[in-house]
Parts: structure tokens; sequence; C-alpha cells
């Protein structure tokens, strides 16, 4: 077959871009989600690689689902006495409490393949519409269906944990992210399994994967700059990413996902180089972003999944200098060995040094987690000049009397949820137009939206934990002190339940 020119690039011989895009030459996959997937032969030497095939030991909500379910859980009783509801107070091990979303079991895996999928969904509508004004040809499209599939391929153990949390404990200043290894990791894939693809191509790809990232490349030196708004859009945050794991998640979890991505893809057009959408869809893309900010609210950021959260990092922490997982995260040809099963090796590696990390991995398999003390939303006014919550601010806030906390009897978590934007209102970074018989793009200012959506567009959460079940009334009003001293009065939305100041082996 004839190599393919894009300008003054042409491919391989070996590679015939016009039958990739041919369904009849494509393997098909059922998707639980968007039904059925093609992927080109291409796309194919990529997924059938040890390095892409890790993917579906890397969980895609991390913790959510690491707890195993138990008898109690399904029958509601103990495991070795058969009382209900643990009113026997026994320490058998079998857990209590279910699981917060039990069915969130979906991988890094899938929802590549469905990123892949849209992808290639959201640059042929741009051909199929604007395609001989913007001189998008199956190089292009070949190049984003790449860059979707290999955009997670660069993810740790529990993905954000791995390098939001563990990271920087071990590595001071880590600056180490996911996106700048999986451009690595696609170099790597690229040489380890002589896959012939042009170089021109790979470039493009890993530009496409650091698009929303520090090490994004300039959009003036970019050619066709609007199609590195498909995977990860750095402008403004709409992507078909977040359009896959916003569906994704709302689907295993059992949630309403109230927002339709296929109506942006139906009508979003290109204007000067950038994806723009019609002015009347705003609302559509501001329930996108409410979308979002519910999952980290009620799945990402529940306080079940913080405390799981907070005791695997600790377990990694602890098992990190025996096993070395930091060693090798800017080594390719050996970061791609480590993944989810970690915890399994913790777990069944019978060494001295291992022991504090296996007891975590005890007391997170029986849900003897630690324990939810409290929350409080940090006042509207306080944000701009907000210090993270520290345990030795809550610890100094104890006052005299009974047990005498210290640092390492606390755990605290600063979560941060917005619309992706901070503290700025999302839709005034991305650019609408009236019709599709104008070519004038504009933004919507606040005052010419809806006056029921939010005038504030950030969150900070503070979340302390309790390490030890019988610390919990002492950390509890600590944290209380601590709101006093800083905002005046306690923010918190309500006080601690009773039932948390009981000791109880689980939640």
């Amino acid at each position: 077959m004839g190599a393919y020119c894009n300008g003054n690039v042409s491919l391989s011989p070996s590679y015939d871009v016009a039958s990739a895009q041919d369904p009849r030459f494509c393997k098909h996959v059922h998707d639980n989600v968007h039904g059925n997937i093609y992927l080109d032969s291409l796309s194919l030497k990529f997924i059938d690689t040890e390095q892409f095939q890790r993917l579906r030991e890397l969980k895609q909500l991390g913790a959510v689902l690491l707890p195993s379910l138990t008898l109690r859980d399904i029958i509601g009783k103990c495991g070795s006495c058969g009382c209900k509801c643990g009113s026997c107070g026994c320490n058998c091990g079998c857990g209590f409490t279910n699981m917060v979303y039990p069915g969130a079991v979906h991988s890094r895996f899938e929802h590549s393949l469905g990123v892949y999928w849209l992808a290639s969904q959201c640059v042929e509508k741009l051909k199929t519409y604007q395609g001989l004004e913007l001189g998008i040809d199956r190089f292009d499209i070949q190049t984003v269906k790449l860059a979707g599939l290999l955009h997670d391929v660069g993810h740790g153990p529990f993905s954000h944990l791995f390098e939001r949390e563990f990271l920087p404990q071990v590595i001071s200043g880590s600056d180490w992210s996911h996106e700048q290894m999986s451009v690595d990791m696609v170099d790597y894939i690229v040489d380890e399994h002589h896959i012939d693809v042009y170089p021109q191509m790979i470039r493009r790809v890993k530009e496409m994967i650091l698009a929303s990232s520090e090490y994004a490349p300039s959009m003036s030196s970019s050619e066709k700059s609007f199609l590195y708004d498909i995977v990860a859009n750095g402008r403004n945050g709409i992507d078909v990413d977040k359009f896959d794991y916003l569906l994704r998640d709302c689907r295993a979890c059992g949630l309403g996902c109230n927002f339709e991505f296929q109506r942006l893809l139906e009508t979003m057009r290109v204007l000067d180089d950038e994806i723009c959408y019609r002015a009347k869809d705003y609302l559509t893309i501001h329930k996108m972003f409410a979308t979002r900010a519910d999952l980290y609210r009620t799945v990402y950021t529940h306080p079940k999944v913080k405390a799981i959260e907070l005791m695997v990092v600790d377990a990694l922490v602890h098992a990190n200098s025996y096993l070395g997982i930091s060693s090798n995260i800017h080594d390719p040809s050996e970061y791609w060995k480590l993944d989810d099963t970690i915890i399994k090796t913790i777990e069944t590696t019978p060494n001295q040094e291992l022991k504090e990390a296996r007891e975590l991995i005890l007391r997170i398999r029986r849900r003897n987690l630690y324990q939810f003390c409290n929350e409080y939303p940090v006042p509207k006014d306080m944000l701009d000049n907000y210090k993270k919550v520290t345990a030795q601010d809550i610890v100094c806030s104890q006052k005299s009397g009974g047990v005498t906390l210290k640092e390492e009897d606390v755990a605290v978590c600063n979560v941060k949820i917005d619309l992706t934007r901070g503290k700025h209102n999302p839709l005034e970074s991305i650019h609408f137009f009236k019709d599709y018989e104008s070519d004038e793009k504009f933004t919507i200012p606040d005052d010419r939206v809806s006056h029921l959506l939010p005038t504030s567009y950030q969150d900070m959460i503070v979340k302390v934990y309790a390490k030890k079940p019988e610390l919990v009334e002492a950390i509890s009003e600590a944290f209380e002190n601590f709101q006093l001293k800083t905002y005046g009065i306690k923010t918190q939305a309500h006080s601690t339940p009773q039932k948390k100041r009981r000791y109880n082996s689980f939640i």
C-alpha cells in the first residue's frame, strides 16, 4: 500500500491510514457506556502491550472500592456470632459498614478506550462539518485517537493518590506528573515494541497529552491548535476525557448524569483555531462542571474514601524504603510494573520492615478505618489567604485535660472542590458563538447568565480524622477549638455526633 502524505510528512509505507478509518478493517469491542467501539490496527499495536494492559490493574476511582464485601455486608450479620448491626461489639474482623460505591470497579483501561472513541467521534464530526475549511486529514484523526488512547498510560498505583498524596511525602518538592510519565511511556512503548509509526505523529500525540498540564506547548507554535482542545483542553477544561469519566463514574456509582455531551459534540464549531460552542448551550456546559464538582463532593472525597486513602498512603510510605516504590518513577522500563496490586505485595511479604504497612492494610480490610471526626468549609472571605491546616494546628489547639494528643494521632485532609477554574467562573474562559451564520466568538459574563447559577465557584473543605478510635473525642474538641481560634466561630455544619465519641472498632 502506498504512503500517505500530510504536507511534507509521509507515513511509513507499512501503515495505511485510509484503511485505519474504515470500520471493516477495525476490531470492535462493546463498551457498557458508549456501545460499539472500533479499534484501528495502529491503536491495537499499543493496546496489545504489557504497558497498556497494565491499566486493567489501575482502578479508575482508586480507593473507593478497596475493602472487599464480607458476610456481614451481605446478610447484615456478624460472621462469627450472628449478631446484627454490630451490637455485640465483637472484634472478629468481619467488617460492618457497606462499601460506599461497590459497583465502581471500572479501570483506567476501559476509560482509555472510551476517551479514544470520543476523541475519534469529536474529530470526525469536525471533519464532516468543517473539514475543507480546517484542513483536517486522516493523519490528524489518527493522531487525536492515539492521544485519547494513551493519555492516562502514565498513571501510578491508585492514580491521583500516588501523584498528589504519596510522592510529596517521600520526595521533597516532587513535581512528578502522570502526564509527563505518559509521554515518557509512549516513547518507551514505541521503542520497546518496535511500533512502526511516524515520529511526527508521536510528537503531536505527546503534545496533546500535555496540553492541559504545565508542560503544555505554546498554542501559537502549534499546528491546528484546535486539535489540542479535544483530549486534554488547557484553555477551558472542556474535553472528551471529562465527558467519559463523568459519565462512566456516574454510571458505576449509580448516580444521575444530567449533562448531554452528545449535544456539545454535535453543535461545536471551530473559530479562530479554537473549538467554540453555541451560546444557547451554556447551561449544558455548566451542568458538566457542576456534575464534576458533585462527584468530588459525594464520591471522590467521601469521608470513608478519604479515610481509606489516608491509610493507603501511610502504608505506602511505611513500605517505600523496603520496596523502593518511588525509586523508579522516572524510568518507564521499571515504572510500568507498578499498579494497584502493590497492596497485595505488602500484605503477602512477611518482612518485619513491612509490619506497620501490613497492619494498616489489614485494618482497611476489616473496615477498622481512621475515624472521621468532622469537617468544615473554609469561610468564603478567607479563601484568598487560605493556609493549609495541618495535624500540628489541631494538636496545638488542644486544651488541658484528658489525653495528650500527638501529631501522629491526627490526619487532616484539605480538599479543594471547584468548577475546574479555581475561584473563577469557568464560563469566562469559554468562547461561544450566536449561530452558524455568524463568525463572531465571545464570552458570556456573569450578568448575562441565569441568576440561579452560583456566584462562588470554589470550596475548601477541611476534614479531620483520628488514627485511634479512643482519641475521637479529644481530636474533635481540639478541631472545634482550632475553628474558634482561627475564625471566631465554629464553621462546621453540625456538631460531632455522640456515636462518634464512643469507642467502636469499626466505622
